[in-house]
């Protein structure tokens, strides 16, 4: 089974990278480090190891067409790494999807007018002062205790919300890239033309100027900072989504001739491009909020969940047809979440259904299994939709693409580059564009060098640097400082996720007889047929395989 056409391949992973991280992070993390300075080593960042790990996650899943455990038996002293991916993955769903239930909370709620967070709300009459809606916002959210110890009460309207978050996905997955695959010809337009409405409005706007002067004003000496250089990289990550299994997932459905350099440069300047002018719609606004508030732009701002359902709900409310741009908005997110959130749970569904064919093989299974994941997260995710879930919210949020994924993806570059071998896998691209036009080869020597020497000793620089800064700086949130207990308890989750790689390569090295190296690198070689994965000795027969291969392997798509 593949995407039917090119455009659902695009479409998906456009969907999947352009996230809630693109809306709320990157202008939040533009303005602090520098403005409009912060784009040179963002851009930095992303050339020397943001779009070579892209490719390189894209071809390993589109050569090997598999998932991100399968596909390392190209290499079996490295599956740990696909089961790290599996790691990460499950930890970001746990708390994705609380954002996405957050969205319908709030969705809900705009359905009201006036906006229940707004200053013509009655209840609000006291907070609100002269004219501004002050902390109303706060107020209906109603969600800090007093920290990890003290969760509290499960808000049952946030639950349902979570429930029907999961059902969506549950319904939107069931027939795996055939119902996705449709879902995001929505999912993954309609948040383009919502932020193209709020640059618009926002333009009109009194005060819109102070703001985009505040995102964009450059602050040269910033470039001295190292946190600078990380922010950078983090944001980097965090937005193309690699490292976690997605790409890699839906990679392994591309047909075998589906050219992935063209692809990868695609996605990755759609992805980039968007986080910059979603800055624009953000900062338009707070800029009005602002000047009506008569305060600094910076007093306004904030980052993360807060920017999102704090401070831009704030500023919407301000306007004028406030319930319209307050739905617009929030639907805006719930589009960006549930397509992330489908790129992650393919990359869980498809690293278990290769390992256990037999669940492919029955609709029933499948269903079943999709289900019972679905609803196991939901029980999770219980924990995160309570009076103080936002400070566990917090806590998987920091740890689980922390330095952990960062590991796996040092170790994926090395594994492909040093192991498998930089040449092969190369040639590998080559074979699979086939009619490689020659700007390809010239763009793929320039990731040959990236995947030996850049990207390898920037993914060390960024690692070593979050090692000092966990170790030195203390983990909050707002003015809660986590004990040390959570700390250690976040830690491990990030540990649990690295530790794969070097548990399972004592595995395969037990599992096996002969040298290190005759272990490391399998004496099969990846060949793309009609199944869901074979391996071959001879590459021109493979094909008259494919009989052998479905009798032993057993796996096809959904």
């Amino acid at each position: 089974l593949n995407f039917l056409g090119k455009y659902e391949f695009l479409l998906s992973c456009i969907g999947y990278c352009v996230g809630l991280g693109n809306v709320w992070r990157f202008p939040y993390l533009c303005y602090r480090n520098g403005g409009g300075v912060f784009l040179i080593p963002y851009f930095i960042m992303l050339f020397v190891t943001g779009v070579p790990l892209f490719l390189m996650e894209l071809s390993l899943g589109q050569y090997g067409a598999a998932g991100p455990i399968t596909v390392w038996k190209c290499c079996p002293l490295l599956k740990g790494i696909g089961i790290g991916m599996l790691c990460v993955s499950i930890l970001v769903c746990l708390y994705y999807n609380v954002i996405i239930a957050w969205t319908f909370y709030y969705l809900g709620s705009s359905l009201q007018s006036p906006l229940p967070w707004s200053c013509d709300a009655v209840a609000n009459v006291g907070l609100c002062g002269n004219g501004t809606t002050g902390n109303t916002v706060l107020k209906y959210l109603k969600t800090k205790r007093e920290g990890l110890n003290d969760p509290g009460p499960v808000r049952w309207p946030l639950a349902l919300c979570l429930l029907a978050a999961w059902i969506i996905i549950f319904l939107c997955m069931l027939k795996g890239i055939r119902s996705s695959g449709k879902v995001v010809y929505v999912t993954a337009t309609f948040p383009y033309f919502v932020l193209i409405v709020l640059i618009i409005r926002g333009a009109t706007l009194e005060g819109s100027l102070q703001g985009i002067a505040f995102y964009l004003t450059p602050d040269w000496s910033r470039l001295a900072n190292a946190q600078v250089w990380n922010d950078a990289a983090s944001q980097v990550f965090y937005s193309l989504g690699i490292g976690v299994g997605g790409l890699l997932s839906m990679a392994s459905y591309n047909k075998f001739d589906n050219n992935v350099i063209r692809d990868t440069l695609i996605i990755t300047t759609g992805n980039c491009s968007t986080s910059f002018f979603a800055g624009f719609a953000i900062f338009s606004i707070l800029g009005h909020m602002a000047w009506k508030k008569g305060v600094p732009v910076g007093e306004v701002a904030d980052t993360g969940p807060g920017l999102a359902f704090v401070a831009y709900p704030e500023a919407l409310a301000l306007l004028p047809g406030s319930v319209f741009w307050s739905i617009l908005f929030f639907l805006m997110l719930f589009m960006l979440g549930i397509d992330t959130l489908f790129g992650n749970m393919e990359g869980i569904t498809t690293a278990v259904l290769d390992e256990f064919p037999h669940l492919r093989a029955n609709t029933l299974h499948k269903s079943l299994f999709l289900g019972a994941l679905c609803f196991c997260f939901y029980l999770m995710g219980l924990l995160l939709v309570t009076n103080g879930g936002i400070y566990w919210f917090t806590l998987i949020d920091s740890f689980s693409t922390s330095f952990g994924l960062i590991i796996i993806t040092l170790f994926m570059c090395i594994g492909i580059s040093f192991f498998y071998g930089v040449n092969q896998f190369c040639q590998d691209i080559i074979d699979m564009i086939r009619h490689c036009p020659p700007w390809c080869t010239k763009v793929l020597l320039y990731f040959k060098a990236c995947w030996v020497f850049c990207t390898p000793f920037l993914l060390l620089f960024i690692l070593t640097y979050i090692f000092i800064e966990m170790y030195r700086t203390p983990l909050k949130y707002g003015s809660y400082v986590y004990p040390l207990w959570g700390k250690a308890l976040g830690v491990c989750m990030g540990a649990t996720c690295c530790l794969q790689i070097p548990i399972w390569a004592i595995v395969a090295i037990s599992k096996e007889t002969g040298t290190l190296k005759e272990v490391s690198i399998s004496t099969l070689s990846f060949c793309h047929c009609e199944v869901r994965f074979h391996l071959c000795n001879d590459l021109t027969n493979c094909r008259a395989r494919t009989a052998t291969a479905v009798s032993v392997l057993n796996i096809q798509h959904w």
